[in-house]
This record gives structure tokens, C-alpha cells and sequence, in this order.
């Protein structure tokens, strides 16, 4: 499994901030025909973005194109259990990528709808918040 996580930060650790708001950017289709979309907001960690990408990935079978929209650039630490106060910040534990309302989290192009519908539910199960589908029909955006 190749663990998805930046080349080169600035910072080792970043402060935990706020997750507040719904997505400024990155909330309609941009690439392909169909996608999935964030109805809540919360971290998804790069274990579960890879997960929901392979998922996606077998049930179209290599068909299609895919598009992953979010990338894990934030660094969550975690200090080891039964340890006391104090000693400093812990150590980084995974990365994550912070997910608002309306992020578009994939999209696929090149697939029939019924098998786009259902390779994004599999998706949808991997992540830790509420997702829904969007195609760019319902959407009336223009084609590329």
C-alpha cells in the first residue's frame, strides 16, 4: 500500500485548529462526470483515502479515469498511551486531509452511471462522515 504523505514540510507538527465553515473551494466537478461528496466535516486519514481509492479502483475494474481531489497534507500526533502530562507534543501518528461540507472528495469519468453510482457507495463506505453522489447532469454544469 503506498502511504500517501507530502515530500517536504515546512514544520514537522502543526497546530490541531478548527474545522469550521463549508468548502470555499473545490465543491463542484472539475474533471470528470461523476464524484463523491462531503456532507460533513472531519479528518480523513491517508489510510482511508487509499482505501476508498482502491475500492473505486476494483469495482470500475481499471475503466474509466479516476481523480482523487484531497491529499493528506496535515500531521496528526498522538502522545503513547499510559503517559504522563507534559514532555512535549507527540509524536506524528498519520496524515490526514481536513474535509469540510462540499469537498469533492473523487470523481470518475469514463464509467456508465450505474457503475460509477456504485463504486462511489463502496467509496462512501471507507470514509468517516456522510458522503453523497453528484454527477454532473444533476449538477447542470457544462462539459468540458
Amino acid at each position: 500500500m503506498a502511504n500517501l504523505l507530502p515530500a517536504k514540510t515546512k514544520y514537522r507538527k502543526v497546530h490541531k485548529g478548527r474545522n469550521r465553515h463549508c468548502a470555499k473551494g473545490g465543491s463542484a466537478l472539475s474533471f470528470g462526470d461523476y464524484g463523491i461528496q462531503a456532507l460533513e466535516r472531519g479528518l480523513l486519514s491517508a489510510a482511508q483515502l487509499e482505501a476508498a481509492r482502491v475500492a473505486i479502483n476494483r469495482h470500475l475494474k481499471r475503466k474509466g479515469k479516476l481523480w482523487m481531489r484531497m491529499f493528506p497534507h496535515k500531521p496528526v500526533t498522538r502522545k503513547p498511551a499510559e503517559t504522563r502530562m507534559g514532555k512535549g507534543k507527540g509524536a506524528v501518528e498519520f496524515w490526514a486531509a481536513v474535509v469540510r461540507p462540499g469537498n469533492v472528495l473523487f470523481e470518475v469519468s469514463g464509467v456508465p452511471l450505474a457503475l460509477a453510482r456504485e463504486a462511489m457507495r463502496l467509496a462512501d463506505g471507507k470514509v468517516s462522515f456522510g458522503c453523497r453522489f453528484i454527477s454532473r447532469d444533476e449538477l447542470g454544469q457544462f462539459s468540458k
